[in-house]
């Protein structure tokens, strides 16, 4: 929960879901909103799969998708989940043996669609298996794969399908007393999903997991989720969430982070304030945050940095923030810490200076917070 006395107008009370474990990590109740990303490599070449999702565990993702389309995949999977270092959803559409084979091969959840898995007698025997293998669930709706029943009784996708989706899905896992499920209700169309959403937050319990899907490239895709999830996340709903990215799957797991970040609800790394330049700037602003932004990616520790052209702003920015550097004149600005101006540096080693004051300060908080402990 995102909560601030001081400045009330900041707060987020987010719904009161039950919690889950996807492996080791917690989903629902008051746990961290936790970051998923999916592999895009064939799940049979291993040691692709495996890079990938250590590269994406390294950006911050706390759960990685894995797709399971076939038999080969799913004995390949066996040795992803070995050497992963997060906990492993197995994606399962169509066949539902591959269900039951991701959950011998040690997945952590199965993403399971209600519109394309097969009859409930074929689901229990999925539930069976996740029981068996101490595997959890997610219910994943989809609009465009949506039970050919739902779609003649409402004539087209829309929220109420997909909320009754949903809870039908719901239903045959409580008749089977399995309840270590989440849900999804997603849809490309934001107006949708969100609606979707809202519908599925208020008729269950169950821990949400926020997209949504299809959302497009790189730059048209987040802005899609950032206005879908931001605004449903700013409701208070959501307790895991996947960009769905037509781009790397580490790049899905930074835009998702970005979004936490701005509403206060995750926090890790450098969050960098910088002004979209002018003619007033003192330095060029958009190649150095292009510079900081690659060459702070290694810090993990969550701390601000101010980055702006002149002094209209750039004080007033520094007061809030760790590190900050304001453009001058003379080919030199001023470099802050902790909200105070320091010293002045020139603006041909800004850089490698404030890599050094940003390294600095994160170790300075890493040491406090570990004394804390």
């Amino acid at each position: 929960m995102s909560l601030n006395h001081v400045r009330p107008w900041r707060n987020i009370y987010r719904r009161k879901s039950r919690q889950i474990m996807v492996g080791n990590v917690p989903v629902g109740g008051d746990a961290p909103i936790a970051v998923q990303t999916m592999t895009n490599t064939l799940t049979t070449d291993v040691a692709g799969t495996v890079a990938q999702v250590q590269a994406a565990a390294e950006a911050g993702a706390d759960i990685v998708r894995i797709s399971v389309p076939d038999e080969a995949s799913s004995k390949a999977l066996k040795d992803i989940v070995r050497e992963s270092p997060v906990p492993i959803v197995a994606d399962i559409h169509f066949h539902y043996r591959r269900g039951i084979e991701a959950a011998e091969a040690g997945a952590a959840c199965l993403r399971i669609n209600p519109g394309n898995i097969g009859d409930e007698k074929r689901v229990k025997e999925v539930i069976k298996a996740a029981q068996d293998h101490n595997c959890s669930i997610r219910i994943g709706v989809n609009a465009g794969s949506l039970e050919k029943h739902l779609l003649e009784k409402y004539g087209e996708p829309c929220p109420e399908a997909m909320v009754e989706s949903g809870l039908e899905h719901i239903r045959i896992l409580q008749d089977n007393d399995f309840h270590e499920f989440k849900i999804s209700v997603k849809a490309s169309d934001v107006f949708l999903s969100a609606a979707a959403y809202q519908g599925i937050a208020e008729a269950t319990d169950a821990p949400i997991h926020l997209g949504i899907t299809e959302a497009g490239g790189l730059v048209s895709g987040t802005i899609k989720s950032a206005i879908g999830l931001g605004n449903l996340l700013w409701m208070g709903i959501g307790d895991t969430i996947r960009v769905s990215l037509s781009a790397d799957p580490v790049e899905e797991v930074k835009v998702g982070f970005e979004i936490l970040k701005s509403l206060g609800l995750r926090h890790r790394g450098v969050n960098i304030i910088s002004c979209p330049s002018c003619a007033r700037q003192g330095f060029d602003v958009i190649k150095t945050v292009e510079a900081l932004e690659q060459r702070l990616e290694h810090i993990k520790t969550p701390m601000s940095l101010s980055i702006i052209g002149c002094v209209v702003n750039g004080p007033g920015e520094a007061l809030m923030t760790d590190v900050g550097f304001t453009g001058g004149g003379a080919g030199s600005g001023m470099v802050y810490l902790a909200g105070k101006a320091s010293h002045k540096m020139s603006n041909d080693q800004m850089i490698e200076h404030i890599v050094e004051e940003v390294e600095k300060k994160a170790a300075e908080l890493d040491a406090v917070a570990e004394a804390a402990e």
